[in-house]
């Protein structure tokens, strides 16, 4: 391994909230606890009234509440993520603050949901006691972490600013009966997106893939997972020049990074690739981007984070099959060396690629880590996750990311992982018809479609045909996340900026496997 050292300013490890679980009844823990400044109790539908948990009577008999009055007067109706708070003289020993927490139909989705709408309640709060949750199911309980510590996210200030009075809660005791596993299971999906959503948010004059790398390098050796990283020198030396032609404008040069994680125990058996594109910041090159279009771009390596951050998990939540990591790090900037339209690039594994467009650079570097795990891994599945095109997010919004998939079944289980972590995928066709678009007169392929194509839409579609070419026909499934990587406004458990997407999705997908 490489070694390379990190910059001083690093990402947080873990999730700013510390969650808990306290058997028992409400008040009695709030009295022996002391030092709560916040008590929130769920209430949800039932029928055409609204009802508050078992613990609810007891609370409001403390602080002297009628809570049939509060629901009248306040019209509490129960919906996910509803945020009333009871206006309280609060006795000695009890928070000065006492929420109710609407949480819709008690689904693991809603709870989580509604557990993210307390924790931005939260924010500026020492010590949140809480109900919500309680005797739900593991994956009821899994939900509520990981909507507290999601919901209630602030981005990492390198320093820069003073976040104290939106931070999030610093302790949240849950209270009642919520099974330990689930809470683990929150602890370990919810801190895996916080590193995917803090290695996003760092600003990319602090964050060069010589950066990246050293956090991969620092955080593997951690959880015990083993790391090589690849200098340019070695890069160009081993062919891979899709890596080396994207990296070649920036004053920042390329890394490559292999990540294994081998579970003990476990008999051999063919790995599971993941590869995730990490663009550290993309300016498009020579094929500039709008200004306005340039602002997120530090987020470009979001896949790369997802899959750091699901590999470093994978230890802690026990996933019984091999896994390695590909992550394709580089800056798309541009200068006297940037790789220019009408260049011909050749891949690793010996593909050539007609160079039509510089901005879509990230196909070209996951085209060299594709190569490289058909090569050197025999992978039993690859899955790649990229930011990748904005047609993606033209057609399916902010909140769905694009799955393409070669099988069925593989399709199949990545959706529910999707839809049993909250972040969901739809997918999409590759459409054999459009593959003729990617024909080059002068090489084996051209990165983008040209003049005079069959068609001159389906961009996220062609991305994913590209993609295709460099799997050698391997079973395959290609997540565009380029709409719900990042998000303009706060909603739910995924906050403003980068989200994270795709980290517990790929995690429960894994934990799925035997």
């Amino acid at each position: 391994m490489v070694a390379v050292a990190p910059d001083a300013v690093g990402p947080r490890v873990g999730p700013q909230t510390s969650v808990a679980g306290r058997s028992g009844s409400l008040v009695p823990v709030l009295r022996e606890t002391g030092d709560a400044d916040l008590v929130a109790v769920s209430v949800r539908k039932a029928g055409k009234s609204v009802v508050a948990d078992r613990h609810g009577d007891q609370v409001a008999a403390a602080y002297g509440v009628d809570l049939a009055a509060v629901f009248e007067a306040e019209r509490v109706r129960g919906g996910v993520g509803e945020i009333v708070r009871v206006p309280v003289l609060a006795p000695v020993g009890l928070p000065r603050r006492f929420l109710l927490v609407g949480i819709g139909d008690g689904t693991p989705k809603d709870l989580r949901r509604a557990a993210a709408a307390l924790g931005r309640s939260a924010r500026g709060r020492h010590h949140l006691v809480t109900t919500l949750g309680d005797s739900s199911s593991a994956d009821g309980a899994r939900a509520v972490v990981e909507g507290l510590i999601l919901g209630a996210y602030t981005p990492p200030s390198a320093g820069l600013k003073s976040r104290a009075e939106s931070s999030p809660a610093a302790q949240v005791t849950l209270v009642g009966n919520h099974p330990e596993s689930g809470l683990d299971r929150g602890r370990a999906h919810a801190r895996a997106t916080v590193l995917a959503r803090d290695l996003a948010e760092t600003p990319a004059n602090l964050k060069s893939p010589a950066w990246l790398a050293a956090q991969a390098a620092e955080l593997g050796a951690a959880a015990g997972l083993e790391v090589r990283i690849w200098t340019e020198a070695q890069l160009i030396e081993e062919g891979f020049g899709g890596l080396v032609a994207v990296g070649s404008g920036s004053a920042t040069p390329p890394r490559f990074v292999r990540i294994d994680y081998r579970p003990e125990g476990v008999r051999a058996r063919r790995p599971i690739v993941l590869v995730g594109k990490g663009i550290t910041f993309d300016t498009g090159g020579i094929s500039i981007k709008p200004r306005t279009s340039m602002v997120t771009m530090k987020t470009d390596m979001s896949g790369a984070a997802a899959v750091l951050a699901t590999l470093l998990a994978c230890p802690e939540v026990g996933v019984r099959r091999p896994v390695t990591g590909l992550l394709p790090l580089a800056e798309n900037a541009f200068g006297g060396d940037a790789y220019r339209p009408s260049d011909v690039i050749t891949t690793y594994g010996g593909q050539t690629v007609e160079v039509l467009n510089t901005d879509a650079e990230g196909r070209m570097v996951l085209a060299d880590a594709l190569g490289y795990a058909v090569r050197h891994l025999d992978p039993e599945t690859i899955v790649d996750i990229a930011t990748l095109t904005g047609a993606a997010s033209v057609g399916l919004g902010k909140r769905h990311g694009a799955l393409f998939a070669t099988e069925d079944r593989l399709a199949t289980a990545l959706t529910q992982a999707g839809a049993d972590s909250g972040e969901q995928l739809w997918r999409m066709p590759l459409v054999e018809d459009y593959r003729p678009v990617l024909d080059s007169a002068v090489a084996d392929l051209r990165n983008v479609t040209g003049r005079g194509a069959v068609t001159s839409g389906g961009g996220s579609i062609v991305a994913a045909l590209f993609l295709r070419e460099f799997t050698a026909g391997r079973r395959w499934a290609h997540l565009d996340i380029a709409g719900p990587a990042r998000s303009e406004r706060e909603e739910y458990e995924v906050t403003k900026g980068a989200t994270g997407f795709g980290t517990r999705l790929l995690i429960r997908w894994l934990e799925s496997l035997r």
